[in-house]
């Protein structure tokens, strides 16, 4: 009971901040989806938090996604955030909502490949590596535009928008100009028209960070330890 009331209070409070996040920076709450993200977290937990509201989750690796859309017994979407390795791409499927990761183009052919094989088109977000840190994935800022325009052409995949990892700090401030800079980028391609290209989704902001990320444009934050607690990788 008492980890059923820790959830429901997590969940309470996180929601919470994201309405205050919104209304400060003039949006609407309900533009903004709260994703969670449940690497490790076990079946029944999450079966709870569908119930409680959170029907969106994000599995960083292709075998656990598989493993827990065979056994939870609800109707979710599933976001793949995680970098995908290429020789993975052959076991996803038409219930992927949104693939967060996409970072270069091995895995945009391969993408494509495999939307040709089971006539499906794959939306997808470009992951964006702000803060230069070799420790994250993502296309560097000064390549995206090109990124971009080689993806266009790829009619299995669907550009839906950026995303990025800020680097992690107790001051989330210290990241604001991060999740700026994603925004900039966003509004920048938007501007050119690219066919099959779209902007309208910006997947930045994790549990430390997720206030700032809002305040900046983002409409998608990928929540764990602020649900679900701090986890044993």
């Amino acid at each position: 009971m008492n980890m059923d009331n820790n959830l429901v209070n997590a969940i309470n409070n996180v929601k919470q901040n994201i309405r205050e996040a919104a209304l400060k920076s003039g949006r609407r709450p309900e533009d903004i989806l709260l994703l969670g993200v449940t690497k490790t977290v076990d079946v029944e937990t999450m079966e709870k938090a569908y119930d409680l509201g959170i029907t969106h989750f994000g599995e960083n690796r292709v075998q656990e996604y598989l493993k827990k859309t065979d056994i939870i017994k609800r109707e979710c979407h599933w976001h793949i955030i995680g970098r995908l390795q290429t020789n993975k791409v052959k076991y996803l499927d038409q219930r992927i909502t949104l693939i967060h990761s996409l970072d270069r183009i091995e895995l945009a052919e391969a993408l494509q490949m495999r939307g040709q094989k089971i006539n499906h088109v794959f939306p997808v977000l470009v992951q964006v590596n702000v803060s230069g840190e070799d420790t994250k994935a993502g296309i560097d800022p000064d390549d995206l535009r090109s990124f971009v325009l080689k993806l266009s052409k790829m009619d299995n995949i669907k550009v839906k928008g950026l995303m990025t990892i800020a680097p992690y700090t107790e001051d989330p401030e210290k990241v604001r100009y991060i999740f700026k800079k994603i925004k900039q980028l966003a509004i920048d391609i938007e501007r050119e028209k690219v066919e099959n290209i779209s902007m309208t989704e910006l997947s930045m902001g994790m549990s430390g960070d997720y206030k700032i990320a809002i305040e900046e444009g983002s409409t998608i934050v990928r929540i764990g330890s602020a649900l679900f607690g701090e986890r044993v990788y």
